[in-house]
């Protein structure tokens, strides 16, 4: 399936006063994966919502392995799970700089059509772009 990697530093906003990145933070941590997941495939999120095509998130799973601290160099590696459909899902790993995984974490996101307000297939511009 196809992957992508995304490396940054941790900033110190996104810790707590111990120096250990804030949970919830892991969540903006995948967002930014995916979304530059469809953007090395040639589609940005802004365009598919300029296209009428909202993609919320409708499941999030979080296996929280090892603590990442401020100034860490973190990788997240999102990889497509299968064909998407109606849905889409990605699985992603998080390490530090020296490859210790810190978080396993699985995402479901739903193809909406932004003007009824209803679920919709996969867009074909996207589906095309994919090696199945």
């Amino acid at each position: 399936m196809r992957n992508h990697k995304l490396s940054f530093r941790v900033r110190y906003g996104e810790t707590d006063q111990m120096g250990i990145v804030y949970h919830g933070n892991y969540a903006q941590y995948l967002e930014m994966g995916r979304v530059e997941w469809l953007r090395d495939l040639g589609v940005t999120y802004k365009s598919m919502e300029e296209n009428g095509v909202l993609l919320p998130v409708i499941n999030l799973q979080l296996k929280y392995l090892k603590s990442a601290k401020y100034d860490d160099l973190i990788t997240v590696e999102t990889t497509l799970r299968k064909k998407p459909m109606v849905k889409i899902e990605f699985d992603y790993k998080i390490y530090n700089e020296t490859r210790v995984l810190l978080v396993e974490a699985n995402t479901v996101l739903a193809f909406m059509d932004k003007a009824k307000n209803k679920p919709m297939k996969c867009p074909d511009y996207i589906l095309d772009k994919l090696d199945f």
